[in-house]
């Protein structure tokens, strides 16, 4: 597109700025293996050190933050939790860890060049998204 258009909003007001937003996951013949949930489970059990209250964080059952971690380590090969020493809960293996910084790295990236092509192609003058904590940017 040629030109920017200016948004207006009903009452003929600038309207704000569309916010760029990309929402990337993998999934496998038998659904979603890794995504921005994933992530967001992994950090919590991170910070927290436990499976389950990163589960009731989410609100979500137990059962279903075992079966999304479950089913991504089934597809990776390998675990991304493992026992706590020295206490109960969980701690991320280095492959979980590797995975958290690849993936926002690679959002980070995906998202970057969306936002180049959008300012492009589209007619509005498109904003990064500012992102939440656990969140990448």
């Amino acid at each position: 597109m040629s030109g920017k258009t200016m948004n207006v909003s009903a009452a003929g007001e600038p309207a704000a700025a569309p916010t760029l937003r990309v929402h990337l996951w993998l999934e496998s013949g038998g659904g979603m293996v890794f995504g921005l949930g994933r992530v967001q489970l992994l950090e919590l059990v991170e910070r927290l050190g436990s499976l389950n209250q990163a589960a009731k964080a989410l609100g979500m059952s137990y059962r279903a933050a075992w079966g999304r971690i479950k089913r991504t380590e089934e597809a990776l090969g390998e675990a991304l939790l493992a026992k706590a020493s020295g206490r109960k809960g969980y701690e991320l293996t280095p492959l979980a860890e590797t995975l958290l910084k690849d993936f926002a790295l690679w959002h980070q990236e995906v998202e970057a060049f969306a936002l180049e092509r959008a300012k492009k192609r589209l007619p509005w003058d498109v904003k990064p998204f500012a992102g939440q904590d656990g969140e990448p940017k």
